[in-house]
Formats: structure tokens, sequence, C-alpha cells
């Protein structure tokens, strides 16, 4: 059985009907046949067009309806016509021959409109009549993820390619699966077999792509997608590849004409949403990009990179009053980011009220909780443990489990009330099963804080090395990196892995250039480590974290002690003492003596 009882349609075709009779009826039905086989064919290529006016001349050359029904569907399907393609399928009326094609040509126009259930049911009608079908498994398994039973749909990935090692279409599925799971170096060969099975399949040229764009290898990544648009000429994800590669380039002009080469197909995509807002702002949209931000947060309310990208835009736009009210609830939650908190308080202070843009600045400024602190997903559960409810949230998250267990977010929020509760190492066990389905950064810093919180920092330097390894762009991953090695007292490999991030990020991260900063006078750089600083502390004067940093390197540098000794009081004063404090202070006093 599927067991989906709540997605991603991939069609085939299934067995050639063919007619043994003889005489001037045989002769009737082997041109139907015949024509049907055609239509099929043309089905595999993609042309349901043809496929259509085919099976039209089948109708009429005497086939019976039952024989056409689920082809006709498929070939619907392929033109996107669901309406037209219902009319043929929902009835279930199909021959012994072609049913199989057309309860799973069911499923997957069920799956496409969203009826998840009945889906299911169409598709376990498919398996009874063939379990040995690697397509059919394939569609089961994206039926099984799209309802949330994601170990579900682990396991017909793994039966589908155990089915046919050789399937294209399955070992590009199975690699999707590896690539959330494992990371993007381990999906490379999955990738790569089937486009050795097949070089000019679509679907799997497209996922290297943008596995390979997502590891920097820009050049290859380039290539494919020319080779899917000669194949596949105006499909929308290649231009869609290229325009994100071109944006990271810094080419936005190039960017937004690639994107219009889409031609709004792939407008309700949410990455793609965010993507063009992203292209608006680069190109001082700022309106039409507050626009386009404001649709994607209705699907997606939660996403904090959307709510950051909007108080950029409605700013830039010059819509003050309006930030104020539609980010106020988002700056009244106690971890309210630190740039939307600026945001809305240079918005207040357009309005001319200080009063209330001065506070909103100094949580802005407050230095962060050190290391990586794990945030409770939103929703009913996020709240319960936000409020001081944790065992109530227990209650509800053991509910949800044993209702749909093998479930990313069920595991996750698991995880995340064990760790309130002081129970890191279960956590980690919850997480850990939750990592069987997929890793994302978010998912990494939440077992990092589980070891460390557990005290195995064996396990936490395991953990990121393994992730790093797959993932060698992941910025998350880079940043515990460069953590642990200042640990270790590496300062040389955690200055790298910092120096990098600073060079490939938006130059404002104003944590991240203090550290490195204070990493530079470690290893004696403090010239670097002086202007580090000093762009840390433009960016957010009132923030300890960066006065700290300046303070410690001019210190260093033996100059400006006065300014060294404000900076270092200032510090103390907002943050407290501690030992790197106390290091600068005793050196001040040295040189003062000196």
């Amino acid at each position: 059985m599927t067991r989906c009882t709540r997605a991603w349609p991939l069609g085939a075709a299934f067995l050639l009907l063919v007619s043994s009779l003889a005489g001037p009826l045989g002769a009737q039905d082997g041109g139907a046949a015949a024509l049907i086989g055609e239509a099929r064919e043309a089905i595999r290529r993609g042309d349901g067009i043809d496929a259509e006016a085919k099976l039209a001349k089948a109708l009429k050359a005497g086939a019976p309806r039952e024989a056409v029904a689920a082809y006709m569907g498929e070939a619907l399907l392929t033109e996107d016509d669901r309406d037209a393609a219902r009319a043929w399928l929902e009835a279930g009326q199909f021959d012994e021959e072609s049913a199989f094609a057309g309860w799973r040509a069911l499923g997957r126009l069920e799956q496409a409109e969203g009826n998840l259930p009945q889906a299911g049911r169409a598709f376990d009608k498919a398996l009874a009549i063939d379990r040995e079908s690697a397509d059919l498994w394939i569609e089961i398994g994206r039926l099984r993820y799209a309802g949330g039973e994601h170990a579900l749909a682990i396991d017909a990935a793994e039966q589908a390619v155990a089915l046919d090692p050789r399937d294209v279409a399955a070992l590009t599925f199975r690699g999707q699966l590896i690539r959330d799971r494992y990371g993007l170096m381990a999906a490379l060969p999955w990738f790569e077999t089937a486009l050795t099975l097949d070089p000019r399949d679509g679907p799997a040229l497209l996922e290297y792509a943008a596995t390979l764009g997502e590891l920097n290898r820009a050049s290859e990544a380039v290539a494919l997608t020319r080779r899917v648009l000669e194949i596949q000429p105006g499909e929308p994800r290649a231009y869609y590849i290229q325009a994100v590669i071109a944006a990271r380039a810094g080419d936005y002009g190039l960017a937004r004409a690639l994107m219009n080469r889409t031609r709004n197909k792939l407008e309700d995509v949410p990455a793609v949403m965010l993507f063009d807002a992203v292209l608006d702002l680069a190109e001082g949209n700022a309106g039409a990009a507050a626009e386009e931000l404001e649709l994607f947060l209705e699907r997606r309310p939660t996403n904090d990179r959307a709510k950051m990208l909007l108080a950029r835009a409605l700013y830039l736009d010059g819509q003050y009053r309006y930030l104020t009210r539609r980010l106020g609830p988002e700056v009244e939650e106690p971890g309210a980011d630190p740039y939307v908190l600026t945001t809305v308080a240079r918005a207040w202070e357009a309005l001319g009220r200080r009063d209330l843009a001065a506070p909103l600045l100094d949580r802005a400024a407050a230095p962060r909780q050190a290391g990586f602190s794990v945030e409770p997903e939103q929703g009913a559960i996020g709240v319960m443990l936000a409020g001081d409810h944790p065992a109530e949230a227990e209650r509800i998250v053991d509910g949800y489990r044993r209702a749909l267990p093998g479930n990313y977010t069920n595991e996750l929020l698991a995880g995340d009330v064990d760790l309130v509760l002081g129970r890191p190492r279960e956590a980690e066990k919850h997480y850990a099963a939750a990592a069987e389905i997929r890793m994302p950064a978010s998912l990494l810093k939440r077992r990092f804080q589980a070891f460390a919180l557990a005290g195995d920092m064996a396990e936490a330097q395991a953990l990121v090395e393994s992730y790093v390894s797959q993932n060698p762009t992941d910025r998350t991953g880079l940043r515990l990196a460069a953590l642990l090695a200042l640990a270790e007292g590496d300062g040389t490999r955690a200055r790298a892995l910092l120096d990098y991030l600073a060079t490939t990020g938006t130059g404002r991260d104003v944590q991240l250039l203090s550290d490195l900063a204070l990493v530079e006078v470690r290893l004696g750089d403090s010239v670097a480590a002086r202007a580090r600083a000093r762009a840390a502390y433009r960016l957010q004067r009132a923030n300890p974290v960066a006065a700290q940093a300046l303070g410690v390197a001019l210190t260093a540098l033996r100059q400006q002690r006065q300014q060294a000794a404000a900076l270092l009081d200032k510090t103390r004063l907002l943050m407290g003492d501690s030992p790197l404090l106390a290091e600068a202070r005793l050196r001040l006093a040295d040189q003062a003596q000196g």
C-alpha cells in the first residue's frame, strides 16, 4: 500500500494494445491499435498534442473509450489541461491493458490538484496491478513526501532503484533525497550515474546543474543548463538557475534578463518569488520588491529572511509609517532580529519619533547570546516553549509523532522540547532521526547545541566536519567550523574560514567582522584587525561586541589609548567583565606606565 492518505508528477507509458483479430473488423482494430501505440510514443516524447490527435483518430477507427481513456488522460496532463484529463480519468473506466496507466495518471492528476488522499487511492489500484514498476514507486515516494511521510518516501525511492538500477528518474529522485539527507557532494554521483545512462534527460540535468551551482561550480552548472535548453527550448528552470548564478556574480541586469525568459512560468514557486524580490531590490525597485515579499509572506509567514528583506524594501521605498505597523509585532518579540529592529527604528526616526527608535536601537546593539542558540519552530509548539509550557508542548508533540511517524518536523519539534527540558542527549536522538530525512543548516545548529550542552564536543566536531565536507560552501557550517578551530587554538584555520565568510558575505555582519578582528589580534595582525573592527563599529556604534573588537585592536597597536580605554569601559558597562577585557585593560595600564 502507498500508506499516503494525504507531489510531483512523472509520466511513463505501459503496454501497447495489439489486436490479433483477422478479417475486416480485425483490420479496423489493428489500425486503432497502431494509432494508440503511436500516441503512447508521443506521450513518451512529451508531445501531448500529437498524442491527443492520434487517440482521437483511434476512437474514430473503432477503439472503445475504455482502451483510450487512460492515454488520453496522460496526453492531456502533458498539456496541463487538468479539467479535460479528469473527464477521461475520474470514472476509472479503463480496459485491462491500460488500467495500470489509467490509475497512475489519475493519481498524478489528484497530486497536481492537491488531493493527496485520492491520489493515494489511485496509486494503490495501480500498485495492485503491478508492484514491480520503478516509475510507480517514484510517484508513490513523491506523494508520501508531500504528505509528510518522509521516512516512507525514502523507502519508496530505495524500492524504485532496487527494482530498476538503470531507471534515470529513480536515480534522479534518489539523488534529490540524498542531497537533502547527506549534502551536496553525496548527491553528485547519483545525478552523474543518471546522466551516464541518458545524457539528455532534462530533470537529471537540471538537478545536477542546481547542485553544482550551490557548490559554486558556476561554469559547469551553466554549461548543463545550456544543454537543457538545447533539448527543451524555453525550459524556465534552466533560465532560473542561470539567473541565480548571474546574481551571485553581481550581474543583476543579466539575472533580470534571464528571469524575463522564464515568461512567469515559475512565478508561483516560493523560492523564485523571493529571488525576484532580491533582484528588484538590487535594481532599485523597492516598491515592487515589497509587493512580491508581501505575497511570499502570505504563503510563508514565518520566513525570517523574507521579513528582513521586506523591512529593507519598505524603508527604501519610504513607507515608514506602514513599516512600523507591518513589522511592529515582530520587533515586540524578545528574540527579534537585529536588522529588523534597526530598520524599524530608522523608520521611527524618519517619522520624528526618536523616543520610539532609541529602545529598538539599544536592543539591536545588545550582544547576541554566545554560540548558536536554538529557536523552536514557529507555531503552537514554539509559542508553548517560548511561554514556558514545555510539558504541554511535549504532550502535543508526542501525539503528532504517533499520528505521523517518520515525519521530519515532528522529530524536530520533539528535539526542541527535550532541549528546553534540559535533556540534550534525548534531543539529539530526535534530531538524528530528523537528519535521516534531511539535514538543513537549522538542524545542524540544533544538533551542535545538543552535543555542546551534553558536553560531547568530540561528536560536535565530527558532526561539523562531516557536514562541511558535504556542503563546503554552507555559511552556517563554516561558521561553526571556525568556532571549533578557535576552541582548539587553531587561529590560522579560524581566520581563513572567517575571512572567506567575510569576503563572500554582505559585509554588514557585525558579529562576523568583530570575531575576525579578534582572531587577527590573536595572530599578531593588529593592523588588519583594526580595519575589521572599525568596519564593524561603523555599522553599529552602540554594539558592545564591535566596541570590544575595536578597543582590543587599538590596544594591541598601542594607538589611541584614550579611545581604546573608552571603548573597553563601554563594553564592560554593556556586557560585564570578561578575561579578554581584563587582559586588554592590563595592557593599557602597562602602556601608560611605559
